[in-house]
């Protein structure tokens, strides 16, 4: 069985900015440690995070969405989820990202999520203060 997470985090930095950090190859390994290979096409194929997470672009609109055919190494073969980033900018000149993951197994739920916190968002946000965006 497979559940949906869904996320919500600001960042202090506008929504092109917070895009980069989740599309761009180099920034996404700086942010999260771990070797990313992004294409910046629809249909382009992705690895993230050391290869243990892989995938399609769906969709990339620049500053605002990307959804994602998405899985991780461990979800049962064949099995992949889908992951929406939704950027929208707020009124102090920052980012709310909406993530909505769908079909993520039941048994990985807990892991993803903290996955997504830990690495992602803490990272992101620790970039930024670094980089003074």
């Amino acid at each position: 069985m497979c559940k949906t997470l869904k996320l919500k985090v600001r960042f202090n930095a506008a929504p092109e900015t917070v895009y980069g950090l989740l599309a761009d190859s180099k920034k996404r390994t700086a942010v999260t440690g771990r070797k990313a290979a992004l294409s910046n096409k629809i249909g382009g194929a992705f690895s993230a995070d050391a290869g243990t997470v892989s995938g399609i672009n769906v969709d990339l609109v620049p500053g605002k969405r990307i959804v994602q055919a998405w899985r991780r190494d461990d979800f049962p073969e064949g099995v992949y989820s889908m992951a929406a980033f939704v950027l929208t900018p707020t009124p102090n000149g920052g980012t709310e990202l909406v993530l909505t993951h769908r079909g993520v197994p039941k048994a990985l739920l807990d892991s993803t999520e903290a996955n997504w916190r830990n690495h992602y968002w803490a990272g992101m946000k620790a970039y930024l203060s670094k980089s003074g965006s």
